[in-house]
């Protein structure tokens, strides 16, 4: 953490260094998104253009950018799972396993916080430093290698003029804060909003069959077979046009950043999580924070297994369980407990009787937030796959 600070410090510092002499402005960046969806919001100091964009994608594939150069941030991140890895936790470049997940870059332009709790990681231009940087765990594994990342990028026979086109106002354009910045650009154009999903609400009524319509109305608070309303609760942390609550977009006035307790575990009477992943009580040190976490959008999610902050869930018929009994019972082993009864559980978290056909038109309607698109975009691939 200490390198961290102390690298944020240096960028903070050094952003502002460049040629007084600006050279002709870079080609503005045009999103590609439906009129529907909001402009997220980008940084005044960190403006979209092509050829940020395009420096970022090379950065974002480079094992370069990884102490031992046998990772790139693409390894976790991969585009045919929607920008996840299917690990049920993360491993990192000197084999290292993390304590979570790869949550998916589709669409982090519109979060709110980054990570799965840190109400404080806000931007990516920051956040890329720690996988970079970090120490634990270890994820690229660049920690007091500064100046060897710099040297990679110069050495390299494209990097310099692309570095130069896309910062075309520094003397010196090679620098850290240049690497972060074109990272959050181009991790900031991969939009994913051309589901099936959204070809419905845009309009065109053969895009979903029957049970795909059915489990979008009961995810949207519908009756069930029984008759009442709003049974699944689902859309009160995963509404809006992320499927999330914790989004942020350009017209946005209040903070957006959301967390929740979903009764995953519970092993005393603090409600406590395993140790060193007990969400944002990781922060903020709050009994209250305990098992607390951001819910992630569930766009793409059919194809982001497994399941929860940890993988400790393989498949979207056992997260429905889970929702269904209102938590998790463990019955033994070091994680023994009743997440049903944890004293920090959200109150929207109180179960709920399913049908098995409105189980399975809840995962049919699911399914159909997944965007084929997104997983063969050229824009978003590996530009090493072709060389």
């Amino acid at each position: 953490m200490r390198t961290i600070l102390i690298l944020l410090f240096l960028i903070l510092v050094g952003a502002g260094c460049g040629s007084s002499d600006a050279a002709s402005a870079p080609e503005e960046w045009v999103w590609d998104i439906p009129d529907t969806v909001p402009l997220p919001r980008v940084p005044e100091d960190n403006p979209m253009t092509e050829a940020k964009v395009e420096l970022g994608r090379f950065l974002f594939y480079d094992k370069k950018l990884s102490g031992n150069q046998t990772q790139s941030c693409g390894s976790c991140h991969q585009q045919e799972l929607a920008f996840t890895d299917a690990l049920a936790r993360a491993e990192g470049s000197t084999g290292q396993i993390h304590p979570r997940s790869s949550m998916s870059i589709a669409n982090v332009a519109y979060a709110a916080s980054l990570t799965w709790a840190n109400e404080t990681l806000v931007r990516l231009e920051r956040q890329a430093l720690v996988p970079m940087f970090g120490e634990d765990p270890v994820e690229l594994g660049m920690a007091n290698m500064e100046d060897e990342l710099l040297r990679r990028m110069r050495d390299d026979e494209r990097y310099p003029e692309m570095f130069a086109a896309a910062f075309p106002d520094q003397s010196d354009p090679i620098a850290l804060d240049s690497i972060t910045k074109a990272l959050g650009a181009f991790q900031r154009s991969v939009v994913s909003f051309s589901s099936k999903v959204d070809r419905w609400q845009a309009g065109d009524r053969t895009a979903l069959n029957e049970s795909e319509q059915r489990g979008m109305a009961l995810f949207f608070g519908g009756a069930n077979a029984a008759g009442v309303e709003d049974a699944f609760e689902c859309f009160h942390c995963h509404g809006g046009f992320l499927f999330s609550q914790s989004s942020d977009d350009s017209g946005q006035v209040f903070d957006q950043k959301f967390f929740m307790n979903n009764g995953l575990y519970n092993l005393d009477e603090e409600g406590s999580y395993p140790p060193g992943n007990e969400g944002l009580f990781d922060q903020t040190g709050l009994v209250e924070d305990k098992g607390r976490f951001k819910p992630p959008s569930l766009r793409n999610i059919a194809l982001t297994a497994p399941y929860m902050h940890d993988g400790s869930i393989e498949t979207l018929e056992g997260v429905l369980d889970h929702y269904a009994r209102g938590g998790r019972l463990i019955e033994e082993g070091p994680n023994a407990g009743d997440g049903a009864l944890n004293p920090n559980k959200s109150s929207l978290l109180n179960g709920f009787v399913m049908t098995d056909q409105e189980k399975a038109d809840i995962i049919a309607f699911l399914h159909a937030l997944t965007d084929e698109d997104l997983l063969t975009n050229p824009a978003f691939s590996d530009p090493f796959a072709q060389e």
